[in-house]
């Protein structure tokens, strides 16, 4: 392939707030590697807490460094010991870049692998016209997936990993944050059948995308409505069987444990702020059962998002905004107005 020496990037050029567009080398790739032509990319929360750059980025990334992770575009590129892929092949890609050595990839673990490295975080990123990846980490698409849910499949993911993580088949859930992760594990959540799907949050833009985009959602805006009245009007006396706490805020943490009937089940996905008090008692005393989710199940949560997706699941109106990449200050002003759904940056 001809390509190229140098290529447009985002880049955190500066350990201050902002990105900044520049020309970088295109990527060289490795026997092992693929070079991915980038078509689109979405913005993710972790690239507004790199563009703040808060004590977490400014603590974890190093500068200067292409940030980004969610993508798609086609393989332009193929290194000596790579099979299985060819040139012009479409495709979006895991962020996270494993070892091979730890006793959890070993067991073929690898999303719970000790020394995860991610891109647009730890290695160059995805924000650019080329993206340097691993074979091991390329996920073919499917022709009846669009590039724009291409580059969205890395947070789909996230939400189909904590919706998966019980069974939900009639069951009643109750989903804390109607971010757009939580909106797709609405989505996906009814997709699995269940039965009642409830998601609360204080931002009545959020809540009406919630709506907008799973009709059959149940919305609460806990700062007017209280969840009690909620839950007996639908019926769930007892309470939720299974919750998923996306949006890191203690006070929904608790509230969820409240509402959860005995023996529920808790996926925890939002990230709180710090150290936070937990009544432990409670969640004793009522046998609820907690999971941590952390990115993606290594290649099954991509296998089973990807069914869905060409088995009707549709999470395309979560996307409230799409832009050429020089509009990308627009982009990350309208993440970052919290009014926004995914937002995704076209790269062609």
């Amino acid at each position: 392939m001809s390509k190229p020496n140098t290529m447009k990037a985002l880049e955190k050029s500066h350990a201050k707030e902002g990105l900044w567009m520049v020309q970088a080398p295109v990527p060289e790739i490795g026997p092992d590697d693929v070079l991915i032509k980038v078509k689109k990319t979405g913005i993710c929360g972790t690239d507004i807490h790199i563009w703040n750059w808060d004590d977490w980025a400014s603590a974890t990334v190093p500068t200067p460094m292409i940030t980004g992770h969610e993508f798609a575009g086609e393989i332009v590129e193929i290194g000596r010991d790579v099979k299985g892929f060819e040139i012009g092949q479409r495709c979006s890609g895991e962020g996270h870049l494993i070892t091979h050595e730890s006793r959890q990839s070993r067991a073929g673990k690898f999303h719970l692998d000790p020394g995860t490295r991610g891109i647009g975080v730890n290695e160059q990123g995805a924000f650019a016209q080329f993206l340097r990846l691993p074979a091991f980490n390329v996920v073919p698409l499917p022709a009846d997936i669009p590039d724009e849910i291409g580059a969205i499949l890395d947070p789909l993911g996230n939400a189909v990993h904590t919706a998966l993580s019980f069974d939900l088949l009639g069951e009643d859930v109750l989903i804390t944050g109607a971010g757009p992760i939580g909106i797709m594990a609405a989505a996906v959540a009814k997709h699995a059948g269940a039965r009642k799907v409830v998601i609360t949050d204080i931002n009545a833009a959020r809540l009406e995308l919630a709506s907008h985009v799973v009709p059959s959602v149940i919305t609460v805006d806990v700062s007017k409505e209280d969840l009690n009245d909620v839950m007996h009007r639908e019926g769930m006396v007892q309470g939720f069987d299974v919750g998923m706490e996306m949006s890191g805020s203690q006070v929904a943490l608790d509230q969820m444990v409240e509402a959860l009937v005995m023996g529920g089940k808790i996926a925890l996905l939002g990230i709180p702020p710090g150290k936070s008090p937990v009544d432990w008692s409670r969640i004793v005393f009522k046998a609820i059962t907690i999971k941590g989710v952390y990115g993606r199940e290594m290649f099954e949560t991509w296998y089973k998002m990807i069914a869905m997706l060409q088995n009707g699941l549709d999470v395309s109106r979560v996307i409230t905004h799409e832009m050429k990449v020089d509009e990308f200050r627009d982009g990350f002003a309208a993440m970052k107005s919290g009014k926004s759904g995914k937002v995704v940056l076209d790269w062609t």
